[in-house]
């Protein structure tokens, strides 16, 4: 019993904050995204299949922007993340809402653009809801479990 709790604990503090949409909801939005994006884990699981225009979406609720390792990003993405931009819930919803606007505004330059052009109108707190069960956290509760056993 103790193990249990004290692995529900470590699950609880490993968790990203908790995104405000439905992550059934956003499993079904992300059909949207994954002509362009995949979700493979950093142990080369593949969540879901999808296309490889845009980043691996594993692990993009607390990560820089810009920082997917051998992915070719737009240099302003790649600016914001330089200057503290870090994916969270509403930054992320921002950004889907209106790419090239969310940079412009970030960097507060009038010139930037974004190589994304898809603009998801609705469902992106669901999406990010979604996205948020996928990365290092999860992988670091799989661990504390591992460890109490």
């Amino acid at each position: 019993m103790k193990r249990i709790l004290t692995t529900a604990a470590l699950v609880c503090l490993a968790m990203p904050a908790l995104a405000e949409g439905d992550a059934e909801k956003g499993e079904k939005a992300f059909n949207k995204c994954k002509s362009c994006h995949q979700i493979v884990s950093d142990t080369d699981e593949t969540i879901v299949r999808g296309g490889r225009t845009g980043p691996n979406l594993w692990g993009i609720a607390g990560r820089q922007a810009g920082t997917v390792e051998d992915f070719r990003y737009g240099d302003d993405l790649v600016a914001a993340g330089e200057a503290g931009l870090v994916w969270d819930e509403a930054k992320f919803l921002a950004y889907v809402q209106d790419p090239r606007g969310f940079l412009k505004e970030e960097l507060d330059d009038s010139g930037a653009k974004s190589k994304m052009s898809f603009r998801l109108k609705k469902g992106g707190e669901d999406v990010y809801a979604y996205l948020a069960q996928f990365g290092p956290a999860e992988a670091a509760a799989d661990d504390a479990a591992t460890a109490t056993d």
